[in-house]
């Protein structure tokens, strides 16, 4: 049995395979259609949804892993599809190179990331898969086609966040840039003080972030800008004691008891949300984009647009603050501008993220349901790998391209052999 990062979606597969060349790919996915199985891609198990659930065939990626090449005449990096981000930042930085932007947690395969729309948080840097250059996919057929802007750019623009549907990826070509460094300012503010300034807080800064504790009035804002140096990193002791030891050891003792003791949460959220300092530090760039996340939960997160974050954001608290809702996870909020990938939450609008979260084990569905109810009412897009109950009718109407991606979707993969049951949801039959 297969089971995510979070636990809440399992899968029992007929078979699992670990391919370890694009033409063994090629292999299972031919051996897969005549015997009649579906085929999923699976990489670190890091979504909530069922994306990667299937009953056929089951793909690991373990061994399709690395880089086979860099042209640094082009500025590009070509990797192999269950490269784990960690091990293209560590590899990239090395050889003197960075990615532009990140998520928060670089656990994920490449793949995985970019087909479900992974994003960090920027003015003017979008999404990792707005950073891909080409991509390799294989078909439903067994064939194996490249895509770019100029090749094949139909496919291109719609596979760079394919949720599995057109095909399985078996490398990826990244746009990479000289490594660079960040400097990360964190400090707390009252949530009327961000919702306030937010508009001047991200025309100043590169990346901004920031996060509000449910039940207080307090927030943690993060601001990452580029440096000229000096190198100056979290010390060795600090690092540890704030990021290991109170976001992630405490934190997780935190919620268990919360979980336990419904009714004490509020204090705990006081104390959580105070018991971060404020800290400036500069670290390469991956190190400043990326934390560890050792505590399980589940998640809900969806993509508004900008100019409508405020207000969702304070219907959200008002929400949280009249019911009887127990949260004990933070309220994450993010930014992007505008792209030009066809089922990008991004796509042809620059858009807000809010993120809700809770511990893993702990009730969600009221939480989650009253959320949606307002992000859908601000023109709200779900985030693909994070859970929603939006279908198929729904997104048609969210996304102006949805159409062009279901019909490129009959055209390559006409009998579904990378369906399941969420992409019917999703996309419809």
């Amino acid at each position: 049995m297969w089971r995510n990062w979070a636990g809440n979606v399992t899968a029992r597969p007929v078979r699992e395979v670990s391919p370890a060349s694009a033409e063994e790919l090629c292999a299972v996915v031919r051996d897969a259609a005549e015997d009649g199985l579906a085929v999923k891609p699976v990489g670190s198990g890091h979504s909530f949804t069922p994306a990667a659930a299937t009953d056929g065939v089951l793909i690991r990626p373990d061994r399709l892993t690395g880089i086979r090449a860099i042209d640094r005449e082009s500025g590009t990096v070509t990797v192999e599809a269950g490269t784990r981000l960690r091990t293209l930042n560590m590899a990239l930085a090395r050889e003197g190179l960075s990615l532009t932007n990140m998520g928060d947690i670089m656990e994920q395969t490449v793949s995985g990331a970019i087909s479900t729309g992974t994003h960090g948080t920027g003015r003017g840097s979008a999404a990792i898969a707005a950073q891909v250059r080409g991509l390799e996919l294989v078909l439903a057929d067994g064939s194996l086609l490249t895509c770019s802007e100029e090749e094949n750019p139909e496919v291109f623009a719609a596979a760079r966040i394919g949720l599995g549907a057109l095909g399985v990826v078996s490398a990826v070509t990244f746009a990479v840039e000289p490594l660079f460094l960040l400097t990360a300012r964190e400090a707390p503010m009252r949530f009327d003080e961000v919702t306030a300034a937010f508009d001047e807080l991200h025309a100043e800064n590169e990346h901004f972030e920031f996060y509000w504790f449910p039940h207080t009035g307090n927030c943690n804002t993060l601001r990452n800008n580029r440096s000229a140096g000096p190198f100056d990193p979290v010390g060795r002791f600090s690092g540890w004691f704030e990021d290991e030891f109170l976001s992630n050891g405490a934190f997780q003792v935190a919620n268990s008891l919360g979980r336990a003791v419904p009714g004490a949460v509020p204090a705990i959220a006081k104390i959580s949300s105070r018991a971060l300092s404020a800290r400036t530090y500069t670290d390469l760039a991956y190190k400043v984009f990326t934390s560890p996340r050792r505590v399980r939960f589940t998640e809900m997160e969806y993509a508004v647009p900008r100019e409508a974050l405020v207000e969702t954001l304070r219907e959200l608290k008002a929400m949280v603050d009249r019911s009887d809702l127990r949260i004990s996870f933070p309220v994450e909020v993010r930014t992007a501008p505008a792209d030009d990938i066809t089922l990008s939450t991004a796509s042809a609008r620059e858009s807000a993220y809010i993120a809700v979260h809770m511990y893993r084990g702990t009730p969600y569905h009221q939480y989650f349901a009253a959320a949606e109810r307002i992000f859908t009412a601000h023109d709200g897009r779900p985030h693909w790998g994070k859970l929603h109950t939006r279908d198929a009718d729904y997104l048609s109407k969210a996304y102006p391209r949805f159409n062009e991606f279901t019909a490129l979707r009959d055209r390559l993969d006409p009998d579904r052999r990378f369906g399941n049951a969420y992409l019917r949801r999703v996309l419809g039959d």
